[in-house]
């Protein structure tokens, strides 16, 4: 801060003692040099009628007219020097700029408008005073009311317009500030929305990566476990039974292809869409990460549904295992994800035999259900050794992988051991059917 008062803030901003602005210290001061040679003339004018000291009533005019200049920081002080000088009939401007100053301010309207009173009354009084001196309107002949009417118009000239200007200018002040305050909120309501989109759009990248984890570890856990059951049984029975081995060895094949078409098919998905997902939010659908949004999205490929579950169970038969399929109710269509799930369940079930089991048998059950379809896959305790090389390594994902698909349809999931030594996998799924047009 300077010695003469003026500081510069931080970021480069004017100050000077209660002034923020050049501009308004420059006004300021103008107008306290227009009321100061204001209140010097009409004070020479009030000491030629009175006969008091011309100079010592032109040094009081200029320091109460000099007033005007602490009207940002003191408005009711310049006020009550307006009208404590009304008698000198001094002080016009500075009780039109105090007026003017005080009702843009947040004082109460009852101050503003008893001080406003008080001072338009003694203008009134002062006025009509000066009026009844007059010798040259006592010269002419007048009705009683003039003189009351024109000091009431001047005391309503000096006082009304400067206190409805400034009520205009506090309300048109108040309007910005709640119009800014409203910019303000609506800019941290964006804010915060950005983050909620980079969080659901993270969400949407996990759910994606998720999805894929699932349909890679089903593909691949199932066709690789009857691969290995197989080639165990070629490797056991062709000393013996080479015909037997052959069959095998032409499973192994066919089912090495199968695996190869459904990665190519999933890979294929992932290589059309080059660029990573968009930030969109997730559809309420019931299953599956959210779609992106753009012209490039790629949906993922219809998963497999429950009229190929007799085939699933078939190629478990051929590996060795006894599989028994019961199916109660009327089967019918069910959404994709329905039928994709339910499917995904008993192949995860039948691999988990395969691998934990072998040569137990298994038994699963489809119920079709009003608005909802269940299955139940549970094998017996294995019986015997299993064969050699055939035992196959666990992630132990799969039971995760069937709980996620089941749970994410809004369905009931319940895995565990049987009180015979067996294992119970059971899933209860809710029809999503989607309405048409949906």
């Amino acid at each position: 801060m300077n010695t003469s008062g003026e500081e510069t803030t931080a970021g480069g901003g004017y100050r000077l003692w209660w002034w923020t602005r050049r501009r308004s210290a420059a006004l300021d001061i103008g107008l306290a040099l227009v009321s100061a040679a204001e209140c010097v003339m009409q004070g020479l004018n009030f000491a030629q009628r009175t006969g008091l000291p011309p100079v010592l009533v032109a040094l009081f005019g200029i320091v109460a007219g000099s007033t005007v200049v602490i009207r940002r920081k003191r408005p009711l002080t310049v006020i009550l020097i307006a009208i404590a000088i009304l008698p000198t009939t001094m002080g016009d401007v500075l009780t039109v700029v105090g007026l003017y100053t005080l009702a843009t301010t947040d004082a109460p309207r009852r101050l503003v408008g008893a001080l406003a009173a008080a001072e338009a009354a003694g203008s009134f009084a002062v006025t009509l005073l000066l009026l009844k001196q007059d010798p040259g309107l006592d010269a002419q002949p007048m009705p009683a009311w003039f003189r009351p009417l024109v000091a009431g118009i001047f005391a309503v000239v000096l006082v009304v317009p400067p206190v409805l200007l400034g009520m205009y200018v506090r309300a048109r002040r108040r309007l910005v500030e709640s119009l800014r305050d409203r910019a303000g909120g609506l800019e941290r309501e964006l804010v915060l929305l950005a983050e909620r989109a980079e969080e659901r759009a993270e969400w949407a990248r996990g759910e994606e990566r998720r999805r894929i984890a699932r349909e890679m570890h089903d593909v691949v856990a199932h066709r690789v476990s009857l691969m290995v059951v197989h080639a165990a049984a070629v490797a056991a029975v062709a000393p013996r039974d080479p015909e037997q081995a052959a069959r095998n060895a032409t499973l192994i094949g066919d089912m090495g292809r199968q695996a190869l078409t459904e990665l190519r098919t999933m890979l294929g998905v992932l290589r059309a869409a080059d660029k990573p997902l968009a930030a969109a939010p997730p559809r309420p659908a019931p299953t599956g990460p959210p779609a992106n949004p753009g012209p490039q999205a790629v949906p993922p490929p219809e998963g497999p549904a429950l009229d190929g579950l007799a085939a699933l169970i078939d190629q478990s038969r051929a590996a060795g295992m006894s599989v028994d399929l019961s199916v109660e109710g009327e089967p019918r269509g069910y959404a994709e994800p329905v039928e994709s799930t339910a499917y995904r369940v008993v192949q995860e079930a039948l691999t988990n035999v395969h691998k934990h089991a072998a040569g137990a048998a298994a038994r699963v059950r489809l119920a079709h259900r009003d608005g909802e379809v269940a299955v139940l896959v549970q094998n017996d305790a294995p019986a015997g050794a299993q064969v050699p090389g055939a035992r196959l390594p666990s992630g132990g994902n799969g039971l995760l992988g069937m709980r996620e698909r089941v749970m994410a349809l809004g369905g009931g999931f319940v895995s565990g051991p049987t009180d015979g030594g067996g294992f119970r996998v059971s899933a209860v799924i809710p029809d999503r059917r989607e309405p048409s047009g949906a």
